[in-house]
């Protein structure tokens, strides 16, 4: 006789394997009620949009397997930090909406979004991107039409969220202006400043988009770099130091919108020492590099030695002042060297040959060649150039006055050009160092009877970054 039906008892547990049954054998007619429980089963839930639904109940399936969130009222200071898999509406009837997407992300999370009370012109929704690109731009995007909808998937890095399903939407990308960190910052009207006054660096997290509609900042800043001034050539009759290097795009086309392009890396900020002036040394030490990016201005040339054989000046962003002497002529050192264009300096100046005299050259600037020494009096340092990036005119690389050693008594020495120049030596008095943070060259040493003493060291440079934010 056929078995028609198995009871409960009938089987123990685990004494039928699955491969035993041929398709077909056992249907829902074979089984006496009762007979398989879920404790049989060795899964009893399933996970259906995000929900663990129990075998045997019943649960509503999404369209598009979309977990629809209760409506979110915006109130204009908290935001909403989205979850894959979820549906948000966003009510800005009262106030603008930031709703910020995962900080993690895998290929293939969804989200969607609906303007819940049409009024995203009114109040716009901005989704912040946390990271992550929006459509392969690293910019937030801006939702400023009524009754707009729309489904973000994160595809890659190079991607991020890609929008796959948009209705009535405008533009998806939000006005961006640039925004950075490093330095000392301040402001000025609608611009943001960096200044550097050592090594740091400056990073760049957002660019503009002021190509795109709606429109944001540019995707350009304006800098100024000034490198270390050069120190003021030794012993009595030295040449003033050249200034450090000059280099600037301020002021910039479009109301100084900026006119160098930048991305939003980290860029290394250098910023050049002044070089020293050594009592025994042929020359003061010329002055350190400074550099941003791309932009690299050269420190300033050391005066020549003075006294007895004295020395030239040394070359450099500007050059260092011919060292004094009696007998033989002692030229300046060449600036803009290496050469840019506009040049970022100027030569410095001769020494006077005539005896007895120590007349030393002064030391280059940025706007002006150094002094040459008009007789035993020394020639003074060149002017620098005045410059407003930071909101206020200041005048940077002045050249550094020469010496006119002790002979005769009544001879002058040289003054520093105006940014930062010091003054050169004469008999006991010291010469002066350039002044820190202006890339100023240092004052030629003036000693009495030949002694071997420094010169003024050189300035310390800057760089300055201004960009407009708002």
């Amino acid at each position: 006789m056929p078995i028609n039906k198995i009871g409960s008892k009938g089987i123990t547990d685990g004494s039928v394997a699955a491969a035993e049954f041929a398709d077909g054998v056992v249907t829902s007619a074979k089984l006496q009620d009762g007979a398989v429980t879920n404790a049989k089963l060795s899964n009893t839930t399933v996970t259906l949009s995000g929900t663990s639904v129990t075998l045997g109940d019943s649960a509503t399936i999404n369209n598009e397997f979309v977990d629809w969130q209760s409506v979110i009222t915006a109130d204009g200071s908290t935001g909403t930090t989205g979850v894959a898999g979820r549906g948000y509406f966003i009510d800005t009837t009262s106030a603008a909406h930031t709703f910020t997407l995962p900080v993690s992300a895998t290929r293939g999370d969804t989200i969607s979004i609906k303007d819940y009370a049409g009024t995203f012109a009114t109040n716009n929704l901005t989704i912040a991107r946390n990271g992550h690109n929006i459509q392969g731009v690293a910019n937030n995007s801006l939702i400023s039409t009524n009754r707009a909808s729309l489904t973000l998937v994160y595809v890659d890095v190079t991607r991020g969220w890609e929008f796959v399903k948009e209705s009535n939407v405008a533009n998806l990308e939000a006005p961006a202006f640039i925004s950075a960190t490093g330095g000392t910052i301040t402001t000025s009207g609608n611009f943001k400043i960096h200044s550097f006054t050592g090594d740091g660096c400056f990073v760049i997290s957002t660019v503009g988009n002021i190509s795109t509609v709606p429109t944001g900042g540019p995707a350009n800043v304006d800098y100024l770099v000034v490198a270390g001034g050069g120190g003021g050539g030794p012993t009595a009759g030295g040449g003033g130091g050249g200034a450090g290097g000059y280099r600037t795009t301020f002021p910039s086309p479009s109301c100084n919108a900026g006119s160098f392009p930048i991305s939003a890396t980290t860029f290394p900020i250098t910023v050049g020492a002044g070089g020293s002036s050594p009592p025994n040394a042929a020359s003061g030490n010329s002055g350190s590099n400074s550099v941003f990016s791309t932009i690299t201005s050269s420190g300033g040339g050391g005066g020549g030695k003075g006294c007895g054989p004295g020395a030239v000046g040394s070359a450099g962003g500007s050059g260092g002042g011919g060292g004094g002497g009696t007998g033989t002529s002692r030229a300046g050192g060449a600036g803009n060297t290496p050469p840019v264009s506009p040049p970022q300096g100027n030569a410095g100046g001769n020494n006077y040959p005539g005896g007895p005299a120590y007349g030393a050259g002064g030391g280059g600037g940025a706007g002006a060649t150094g002094g040459n020494a008009p007789s035993s009096d020394a020639g003074d340092g060149g002017a620098g150039s005045s410059n407003s990036i930071t909101g206020s005119s200041v005048t940077y690389s002045g050249g550094g006055g020469g010496s006119s050693g002790d002979q005769p008594p009544s001879a002058n020495f040289g003054t520093g050009g105006p940014g930062g120049g010091g003054d050169g030596g004469r008999g006991p008095i010291a010469a002066i160092s350039g002044t820190t943070n202006t890339g100023g060259g240092g004052g030629g040493a003036g000693t009495i009877a030949c002694v071997s003493t420094p010169g003024g060291a050189g300035g310390k440079g800057i760089v300055i970054i201004r960009y407009k934010f708002q």
